[in-house]
């Protein structure tokens, strides 16, 4: 039995087994269960003072574990010396690391002092790995700037640099893409990937972009309460639900199969009939719903790109299966509801072949004098608007 247990725990990089975590001998999480192979990423999601840091925190030993054992390459981590460790392991917290007087480069330079001995005399080696590191994030340019005078952003980059110089195995992050835009949260991650993928790198981080985690994860750990609240792949996690109740969310709408996120609908009769798809359709929507103007939406196929906005603004959603002719009792649904409404939004004035139905709708509209206007999006990206004369 106890071999058995010992070749499981090999089969795992890093495991945690019966692992709980808290402050001052109180427990927060209790008896955790989760293991990751060598060059995976794990997650960490969870509500606001769900204890993800602590888990963290608990992992690179800043905190002392309440119960239970984290074993890596199935040792005890509290077998491994701190020297062991730091050429092991590698950590980006959210605190503030005190670089005055200390330029970019010499931050991340402290990421080899691992390797250099007692008297931190570097070698050639030592100053091309802290070379290759910066440009790997796209941080040479501010390698003599000070470390005190540049932004949050920049900052988080240098850190990771600074994790990459001690070539560690596992690589521990807090919140590592708070801080930074757009443009940088995607290579960010995306060199995590990289070096998962070509250096065997493991990676245990904790995240608040929910769409994000879904894309760059093989595992996530969900936390909420005293227990784990879920642990798996993404396509596990990411289920029509699931993270409305992990988050408690009441308000607004998340999406879990597009990571898409949209506010509350407004509340009441359906003010405005839109006919709309094919992706023209979800920028009205959501202008309807800056106004607090409740609208019908339809008639959309359940697998259209613009159905899951619908289905979280609209008032109501005249909806069909994908691939199938729009029945007729559908469209007659559809007719009435215009009749209802104080007007109609066309997404397009020219519709396809295969849209019948919704060059149908426009035409009754026409037919019946309805209050008919047009908003499409010029080549130039400005939207406009043009009322049926």
């Amino acid at each position: 039995m106890k071999e058995d247990q010992t070749r499981e725990r090999r089969a795992f990089f890093f495991r945690a087994q019966g692992l709980t975590v808290g402050y001052h001998g109180r427990p927060l999480i209790r008896e955790m269960e989760f293991a990751l192979e060598k060059g995976k990423i794990l997650t960490l999601i969870g509500p606001n003072g769900a204890g993800k840091s602590t888990v963290l925190k608990t992992i690179v030993r800043q905190l002392e574990p309440l119960g239970g054992t984290v074993f890596l390459e199935g040792k005890d981590l509290t077998e491994v010396s701190q020297s062991g460790l730091s050429r092991i392991m590698a950590v980006v917290l959210t605190e503030r690391l005190r670089g005055e007087w200390m330029t970019c480069e010499d931050v991340v330079a402290t990421g080899r002092y691992p390797y250099t001995g007692r008297f931190g005399i570097f070698s050639e080696q030592d100053y091309r790995i802290v070379e290759e590191a910066m440009e790997l994030v796209h941080a040479l340019d501010i390698r003599d700037q000070s470390f005190c005078r540049i932004s949050d952003g920049q900052r988080q980059r240098v850190m990771l640099a600074r994790a990459i110089c001690q070539e560690p195995e596992l690589l521990i992050l807090d919140e590592p893409t708070s801080y930074l835009d757009v443009r940088y949260k995607l290579e960010f991650l995306s060199i995590l990937q990289r070096l998962c993928r070509e250096k065997g790198l493991t990676v245990i981080l904790s995240l608040h972009e929910l769409e994000l985690a879904a894309k760059v994860s093989d595992r996530l750990l969900c936390l909420k309460g005293e227990r784990v609240y879920g642990y798996g792949t993404p396509e596990e996690i990411f289920c029509p639900g699931y993270i409305a109740k992990l988050f408690g969310i009441e308000t607004g709408n998340f999406d879990e199969e597009n990571g898409g996120m949209e506010l509350e609908a407004p509340r009441g009769k359906p003010k405005v009939f839109v006919i709309g798809g094919g992706g023209r359709a979800s920028a009205v929507y959501r202008y309807l719903q800056r106004e607090g103007i409740p609208f019908a939406a339809g008639i959309l196929p359940r697998n259209d790109v613009d159905y899951p906005a619908a289905r979280a603004l609209a008032a109501e959603v005249l909806a069909t299966e994908p691939y199938e002719p729009v029945p007729e009792e559908l469209l007659r649904d559809a007719e009435r509801r215009m009749e209802t409404c104080e007007r109609v939004i066309s997404c397009r004035e020219h519709f396809g072949s295969l849209d019948r139905a919704n060059a149908g709708l426009a035409a009754y509209a026409q037919e019946k004098k309805l209050p008919l206007e047009y908003r499409a999006k010029p080549a130039d990206g400005e939207e406009q608007w043009r009322r049926s004369s």
